[in-house]
């Protein structure tokens, strides 16, 4: 898979569905932490599971968290979490989650 990543600051860029086999090359170009805001199952069995992710981002040594967004339906205590997670990360953060564009909005929203 290539990866489609949309830099916003030195520290924190957005993604589309990332893939398991993606996180070492994450992990290659610098960032830190990976924050997967797609809820498990949205797009069918062929979306890899938070599970499986986090286990890839572990073995590729990245910090991962699986704070998952309904678009349209995003909370203030998600905005709080999501921002706590990019504020405590020790580098930069890659968030994804279907087309990058909620990732974007929580970001922003946390600002």
């Amino acid at each position: 898979m290539s990866l489609t990543i949309s830099a916003h600051t030195d520290r924190f860029a957005t993604a589309p569905q990332i893939d398991p086999n993606d996180m070492a090359a994450i992990a290659a170009q610098g960032f830190s932490t990976v924050v997967n805001n797609r809820p498990d199952g949205e797009g069918g069995p062929d979306q890899p599971s938070s599970e499986a992710m986090a286990q890839a981002a572990q073995a590729a040594g990245l910090e991962y968290h699986y704070l998952p967004v309904i678009s349209g339906q995003i909370t203030p205590e998600q905005v709080a979490s999501f921002a706590a997670v990019v504020a405590a990360s020790g580098g930069p953060v890659l968030a994804f989650c279907r087309s990058g564009a909620r990732s974007t909005t929580i970001w922003h929203m946390g600002r």
